[in-house]
């Protein structure tokens, strides 16, 4: 199945509106699917509690999605980490199906807890009728040069790969230090562009960026055969420019 959602990179994009996908939808027997792949995603945090809901109605979106998928979780530390690492595999099995995605930051839901676990954040859906309307090449995609956020001649064939993960509102919110033996991951924080998303949101979406980060990180290592041993690190201070999120240490 990693090998599957490591293909879905080059695939996958984001649907900010879904127009012109054609008139299928997703079936109840694929509803079914994704509520069973729920249990199968892999957390990146073991003893965080979430829960994932698919809805249709209760949820504020207007894309023209039939769906949301709604997280839930409790907090602790890197719990929004967690989320974006749990959402992201979520979001290349859909495509997998040729279901379209949207993160969706903004959006509002009428039950913002679930079992006492407080709503995160949402994940817009819809059927689409081709893989012919996902991404045909994905190194098109705008993204920040590797030299910005790359250091280090060390693995830059994962490097090149990796930086297309997606990001709010495009702000690709991390750099890694590399050498031969360990790959270093920051949440870089910088004042700047931050398109929509309101001031005092930036840091909340940018920590579950990075958790969408590592799991293209590791799903690149995995597709290399990497072996490596992961140390995860809970951020001292919201405000820093380098927060260390991870440490991987080469085998």
């Amino acid at each position: 199945m990693e090998n599957e959602l490591y293909n879905m990179i080059f695939k996958r994009k984001s649907f900010h509106l879904f127009r012109n996908i054609g008139n299928e939808h997703i079936s109840d027997d694929e509803l079914k699917d994704i509520e069973k792949q729920f249990t199968k995603l892999k957390p990146l945090v073991e003893d965080i509690k979430v829960k994932i809901k698919i809805v249709k109605e209760g949820a504020t979106c207007r894309r023209g999605q039939e769906y949301c998928i709604l997280f839930y979780s409790e907090k602790k530390d890197n719990y929004l980490q967690n989320i974006g690492y749990l959402g992201e595999q979520l979001d290349l099995y859909l495509v997998s199906k040729n279901i379209g995605t949207l993160w969706f930051g903004i959006g509002k839901v009428e039950e913002k807890q679930m079992e006492g676990l407080d709503f995160v954040i949402m994940i817009a859906i819809a059927k689409v009728d081709s893989p012919d309307k996902f991404r045909k090449d994905m190194y098109k995609s705008k993204r920040k040069e590797l030299k910005e956020i790359w250091n280090g001649a060390n693995y830059l064939e994962i490097a090149n790969i990796v930086r297309f993960a997606p990001s709010a509102c495009n702000t690709q919110p991390w750099i890694v230090d590399s050498n031969e033996k360990e790959l270093k991951v920051y949440r870089y924080r910088k004042e700047g562009k931050r398109g929509i998303m309101p001031k005092d949101r930036v840091i909340y979406y940018n920590q579950i960026d990075i958790g969408i980060f590592l799991c293209f990180l590791e799903l690149c290592l995995g597709k290399n055969n990497i072996n490596y041993d992961k140390d995860l690190y809970a951020e001292d201070n919201h405000e820093n420019e380098r927060n260390l999120t991870a440490i991987y240490r080469i085998k």
